[in-house]
């Protein structure tokens, strides 16, 4: 008969031994598809501590962050959506240029880097996977960076860009943002205006993808209703589990199922339980509700790694998706399920953005144009020639007086024509 210690002993062992098996699924299946990331705010860190100056630093190795290439490697992470991100406060200043030296800087890291390839297309995701490389998309965050300015938001695709979220922590002219940090921009039952709606178009139009994180929910209802394609939440939550201002209610999540849109959820600590302290359980709470209210093929993951400060234990930085993936397979999650979330269902959705592109190639560019009266940016010049005004109008005469006076100098021009002649 067996000593209570040996019974301890061999629960162990057979607990070990179980766990094993599920490490060894959770990485088979990890290898098979990895990860699409759906934000990461790294080229932020790297302004902030090291005025993106590359030949400083080792992207092998980042003590000071939670993300390089070393810990992407481990966490099986094959694409990353870089955010180019800069403050609210450079709106109506130097946004866009500010917004060109963070593109920069992404181009810079993942072309000098050769674990890195810089990509611009579902195609160019599914070619770096072969090679083993890990993708890096540009996503610009907050509309604020175009100046708003359609000509901008092109040049931005040019350069590589391929995603935007529509605002930040503040309103633009054209769009509301979730948030009541800044008094700026603020508009009464216009959460998109029609020059947001034009961006919008212009968007599906060079085929970049629609991000209405940080956007106010009826923002966010206005566009999933104007886009002609699918639009994403890259880094939001549930708001029914947390309710945060960033998160998403259920009747919101039910439009984005409807627009086959994505929910890329976010990994910050204060928007998985609305305190500073979470983990990993809490966070697989999102991804049941989500999967409840609108399915497993709406879900993907954004971690939003770099731009926040608190994550929940266990998930500190982006090596630790793995136990991520290893809890929701605890949870009965199908190994087709979690392949879409991992990354099948971005790809979708950046195929049907590139297949709503294609429809509106025979499109010119736009060219609308915001107001002045809704921009109120005092850097703006306005470089349209002057009219120079005659002295005398044939046809337009600013009062009465000065046609009356008009009237009688004819007709002494004619008196005097007829006495003298």
């Amino acid at each position: 008969m067996m000593s209570t210690r040996h019974i301890v002993i061999l629960s162990t062992l057979c607990t070990l031994f179980s766990a094993y098996p599920e490490r060894e699924r959770v990485h088979d299946l990890m290898v098979r598809y990895p990860l699409i990331d759906g934000h990461n705010d790294l080229p932020l860190q790297l302004r902030r501590y090291h005025n993106n100056q590359l030949s400083q630093i080792d992207l092998h190795n980042l003590t000071k962050f939670s993300t390089d290439i070393g810990r992407l490697r481990v966490g099986h992470i094959q694409a990353q959506m870089f955010s180019v991100y800069v403050m609210c406060g450079a709106q109506e200043k130097d946004a866009v240029q500010l917004t060109l030296e963070q593109i920069d800087v992404v181009r810079r890291m993942c072309t000098e880097y050769q674990d890195f390839e810089l990509v611009t297309s579902v195609q160019g995701l599914k070619n770096s996977a072969i090679k083993s490389k890990i993708a890096c998309l540009i996503s610009i965050e907050g509309g604020h960076s175009i100046g708003s300015s359609l000509p901008t938001l092109r040049m931005f695709y040019l350069l590589g860009v391929r995603s935007m979220t529509l605002t930040h922590n503040c309103n633009t002219p054209w769009a509301e943002s979730s948030s009541r940090l800044y008094a700026v921009f603020q508009r009464e039952n216009n959460s998109l205006t029609l020059f947001g709606q034009a961006v919008v178009e212009e968007m599906n139009r060079l085929g970049m993808i629609v991000d209405v994180s940080h956007a106010s929910w009826d923002t966010a209802l206005t566009v999933m209703k104007h886009s002609k394609a699918p639009v994403i939440f890259s880094h939001s939550s549930s708001y029914f589990i947390c309710k945060h201002h960033r998160n998403v209610p259920d009747w919101l999540l039910r439009e984005l199922k409807k627009s086959r849109g994505l929910i890329m959820v976010n990994l910050h600590s204060n928007f998985i339980t609305c305190r500073d302290e979470a983990n990993i359980s809490h966070v697989a709470d999102h991804f049941d509700h989500i999967r409840e209210v609108i399915g497993a093929e709406s879900i993907g993951i954004g971690g939003d790694y770099e731009g926040v400060q608190r994550f929940p234990q266990g998930l500190e930085d982006v090596s630790k998706y793995p136990h991520l993936i290893h809890e929701l397979l605890q949870r009965n999650w199908t190994e087709n399920e979690l392949a879409g979330v991992l990354r099948r269902n971005f790809l979708r959705v950046f195929e049907e953005v590139e297949r709503v592109r294609d429809q509106l190639r025979s499109n010119k560019p736009s060219e609308v144009q915001i107001s002045s009266e809704e921009v109120q940016n005092p850097c703006r010049l306005d470089l349209r020639p002057k009219l120079r005004q005659s002295a005398i109008s044939p046809t337009v005469f600013s009062n009465s007086n000065e046609q009356k006076n008009l009237f009688f100098l004819a007709i002494v021009l004619l008196l005097s024509s007829i006495f003298t002649g």
